[in-house]
């Protein structure tokens, strides 16, 4: 069982147009400029919509192997079995991302790893949405787990090979994403001042930033000189948020309270893993890590209408 985050189980927060009044005019646009970020941010969203829809599998794999054996698959004899989780329907978003491999700028590793992720997702799905029809309907106690061992011999693959590309998908986004979500909250306070908008894109990015610090059982140590700073610009980010809000009422919608919670939350999954010189094996913070990455997880949801009723 996995005591330590999972491969994958991060959302990606989508970027927004830049207004207009931030945009370089075409006739004296520089590379990386004006319509370039447009079209840039066009083509990362519908990777992140993908992303983001078929971090379903991601979170399906992770209730299998917590009651079967990653590697060995089920026995018959587990005391609970909890089964899957059912997928999405990600095909408006697959032929998106398809069509925006195509388009510019051209990411030449990006656009490729984004197709083998596709096609990594498309051989696990079926396999997950037989596995969860199997276990929902109990098959595995009329035939003493027979299908489900035989089941498990393609999934397990399958599956191992779906978190790679999901991986391999998530660094090679990072750094363009990085960049433009910059660029963006620059282009917001240009054309908006520091208001809602902008309140929500820099804690959310402040997040992230603390968010990918986390351990996960490849890494379980934590560079704890990193976290810290990434923690303090976030506590940053949200004492000013906080502060907006304060002054200027009613400009959020549901997400008001989030940015503080995951401070908390975050601040005492420090402490702990602080005790133990940055080793989560010996912190004890797995439920810790589950609930963090919930709550971002949420955070990244909410955020999209944050600002829907500011005025």
């Amino acid at each position: 069982m996995h005591f330590i985050r999972s491969i994958g189980a991060v959302a990606f927060l989508l970027l927004a147009a830049m207004p207009a009044s931030a945009q370089t005019p075409a006739s004296n646009a520089k590379p990386g400029d004006g319509e370039d970020v447009q079209a840039a941010i066009a083509k990362t969203n519908a990777y992140i919509e993908l992303m983001n829809r078929t971090l379903r599998a991601s979170e399906s794999w992770s209730r299998y192997t917590s009651w079967a054996n990653a590697k060995t698959g089920p026995t018959g004899k587990e005391r609970i079995v909890y089964g899957l989780y059912s997928l999405y329907d990600v095909r408006s978003e697959t032929d998106k991302a398809l069509a925006a491999t195509g388009n510019p700028p051209a990411y030449p590793a990006l656009d490729e790893t984004v197709k083998r992720y596709i096609s990594a997702y498309e051989k696990l799905a079926p396999l997950i949405t037989e596995a969860n029809g199997y276990y929902e309907r109990k098959d595995y106690l009329a035939d003493k787990m027979a299908a489900g061992k035989a089941l498990h011999a393609k999934l397990a693959p399958a599956a191992q090979a779906f978190l790679a590309e999901r991986a391999a998908l998530e660094r090679d986004m990072e750094d363009i994403k990085r960049d433009l979500d910059w660029r963006q909250l620059a282009a917001i306070e240009k054309s908006e001042g520091r208001k809602a908008r902008w309140h929500v894109r820099n804690v959310m990015i402040e997040a992230k930033a603390v968010i990918d610090l986390l351990p996960s059982n490849a890494a379980p140590v934590v560079d704890m000189a990193a976290f810290d700073k990434a923690l303090d610009r976030y506590a940053a980010a949200v004492k000013e948020f906080d502060g907006y809000s304060a002054a200027t009422p009613n400009s959020f919608f549901v997400f008001e309270s989030s940015p503080r919670n995951l401070l908390g939350k975050l601040r005492e999954f420090r402490q702990k893993v602080g005790r133990t010189k940055g080793d989560a094996r010996r912190a004890g913070v797995g439920h810790d890590l589950t609930w963090l990455i919930n709550d971002y997880n949420m955070m990244v949801s909410t955020s999209q209408s944050a600002t829907t009723f500011s005025r």
